[in-house]
């Protein structure tokens, strides 16, 4: 089986409904997803808040690539487009981890190389994973110490919601 931590997030449209999307497009291989959190955007283009959530899925008839591919198709379908690299968008799924994949690849970098830098990646993830580890600089280390190694500011700017995502059976 091949298991993915994606990062979902949104801030343009209804950015719950494309959130939703994701698990809906995913199906039955959602196996685990965080609550959603409003966070403020990161990479510094002034923009609105996002909404973020993390999921866990689980696809035998996937690889690394084939969930970016996925991943991809989701975002079309949510008319995301590219024009503004940290800009606004519909909907960014991004692949955290794939099993114990590392990928220097171009197109698809394993670990994320920035997931250890982004709350908004981290704490989600230990809403479904609060064992969860990383490979941070080629040594694994669990998510809640690198989370706790982030600035405060980067921490309080995520910031739980009352929106709630739900996994449907097909």
């Amino acid at each position: 089986m091949s298991r993915a931590v994606l990062s979902i997030g949104s801030n343009v449209g209804d950015s719950v409904a494309h959130l939703q999307s994701v698990l809906d497009a995913l199906g039955s291989s959602v196996v685990a997803v965080s609550a959603v959190y409003s966070t403020a955007p990161w990479g510094g283009v002034e923009q609105q808040d996002f909404l973020n959530a993390v999921l866990v899925a689980d696809d035998p008839a996937l690889d690394a690539p084939g969930w970016l591919r996925r991943g991809q198709e989701i975002e079309a379908a949510a008319e995301r487009v590219r024009t503004q690299r940290w800009g606004p968008r519909t909907l960014d799924v991004d692949v955290i981890v794939c099993d114990d994949l590392r990928s220097d690849d171009p197109h698809l970098t394993l670990p994320h190389p920035r997931a250890h830098e982004r709350a908004f990646v981290l704490i989600p993830w230990l809403d479904v994973d609060p064992d969860a580890v990383l490979p941070v600089g080629g040594e694994l280390q669990r998510v809640e110490n690198v989370l706790a190694s982030l600035d405060e500011s980067e921490r309080a700017g995520v910031r739980r919601t009352e929106f709630a995502l739900n996994r449907r059976s097909r």
